[in-house]
């Protein structure tokens, strides 16, 4: 479906064009025209299928056709992530740039400059705001922001804003909001939890489902079974056996990224990390310059597996096993993004046989065990223990077998 069947006022056809829109994708085709009719969506919908313009489009359009006060908010997209408010801003800001829409980001870690630069917008009025809990959370409580007249509310990764702790946040921002509005919620799964946020909020909504809880077919997904002090060595011989041009390693621990990104750079790797201890104009600078390939290979905990849509990823290393099967399918999912083929590793150590056996559970087949070069010396065997009665799901059987097959 092109964007010119959605029947769009002409003011966004130009944004559309210079952002190099021309066909939509599944979540685009079926969540546009549901929201410019005015209904309530709960979609489910991966990171990378486009659903920020699919709810910035035809929200914008409304702003456009529709009476409104320019002088109060007129949408409020919450979010739980900086780098995913900032994300959403700049895809606002080149969508709208041919129109008079006015938007703002709203979130912590910035100076007091940004703070006023908020402050002002809020009370003034502005069309869009794009915030993160916290920080909005900091504005209502000093009582000048105007949210009397927003027609729009937009949750966007709401299962991560929920598992983040920010359900008491997101309630109470809602209780500023008028109760006659349209709402859209946004996730890429749909615990139980979630579906309960969404009877509270939600008004007769259509559900759509997008989201595929597995990786794309065009990554080549292998593992590694490893001692501790084996990954480090592994890692460099990996990175040195072919010219990568743009890798993200993931851990799960800030302490691994900084003892890893350390060790990289050392061995004159072209390496930053990224993490929620370093200030956020840093953390900008080091996403604009890995997605400029200035930048060659981030070192990154969980922070960047969901909200951040950077291409051409030709390799993602899971340096420790994702704490959950979700996790897994996000990290993996930042590589093979548009139709390209991509490449994802893991590093599984005795103590993490386990979870990482639930996470090929999940999967619904064993991931290949890649043989580990001798000179790193022995092993262990890949034998997870079996599943405990009553115990989470997607555990594993323990019938899997250690692999040792050679490397692709």
């Amino acid at each position: 479906m092109n964007f010119t069947e959605f029947g769009f006022d002409e003011r966004l056809f130009e944004g559309i064009d210079s952002m190099g829109y021309e066909t939509a994708t599944p979540v685009q085709e079926q969540v546009i025209i549901p929201i410019l009719q005015g209904k309530d969506i709960i979609a489910s919908a991966q990171t990378g299928t486009g659903k920020t313009a699919a709810f910035l489009l035809p929200v914008m359009n409304k702003i456009l056709t529709e009476p409104h006060d320019e002088h109060l908010i007129n949408a409020l997209i919450i979010v739980p992530t900086r780098e995913l408010a900032v994300q959403i801003a700049q895809a606002m800001e080149g969508l709208s740039y041919f129109t008079n829409i006015s938007s703002i980001a709203v979130y912590g870690g910035g100076d007091g400059t940004s703070f006023t630069t908020e402050k002002k917008a809020l009370s003034s009025g502005v069309d869009v705001v794009i915030c993160t809990p916290g920080r909005m959370i900091a504005h209502l409580n000093m009582g000048y922001v105007k949210m009397q007249a927003v027609k729009y509310l937009v949750l966007d990764e709401a299962d991560r804003m929920l598992d983040m702790g920010f359900h008491d946040d997101i309630m109470k921002i809602i209780s500023f909001l008028p109760k006659q509005r349209q709402n859209l919620l946004f996730s890429a799964t749909m615990p139980m939890k979630m579906r309960e946020l969404a009877r509270k909020i939600l008004h007769h909504p259509l559900e759509i489902n997008i989201a595929v809880s597995k990786p794309p077919e065009q990554i080549v997904q292998e593992a590694f079974v490893v001692y501790e002090p084996q990954k480090i060595p592994l890692i460099k011989e990996i990175l040195r056996s072919k010219d990568f041009q743009s890798v993200i390693v993931f851990c799960s621990k800030k302490m691994n990224v900084k003892q890893l990104s350390f060790e990289l750079k050392r061995a004159r790797f072209s390496v930053e990390e990224i993490h929620s201890d370093l200030e956020q104009d840093q953390r900008e600078q080091v996403l604009l310059d890995f997605r400029n390939k200035k930048l060659k290979i981030l070192v990154a905990t969980d922070i960047l597996s969901r909200g951040i849509d950077i291409e051409d990823i030709d390799l993602v290393i899971n340096y420790d096993v994702p704490n959950d099967g979700e996790d897994y399918i996000h990290r993996i999912g930042r590589t093979a993004r548009a139709a390209s083929e991509g490449t994802a590793y893991t590093f599984i150590t005795e103590k993490e046989q386990q979870r990482f056996a639930q996470i090929e559970e999940l999967l619904g087949h064993a991931v290949t065990k890649a043989q580990v070069p001798e000179q790193f010396g022995p092993t262990p065997a890949y034998n997870p223990r079996p599943s405990r009665a009553g115990g989470r799901p997607h555990q594993s059987s323990g019938r899997k077998q250690g692999g040792g097959k050679p490397r692709r």
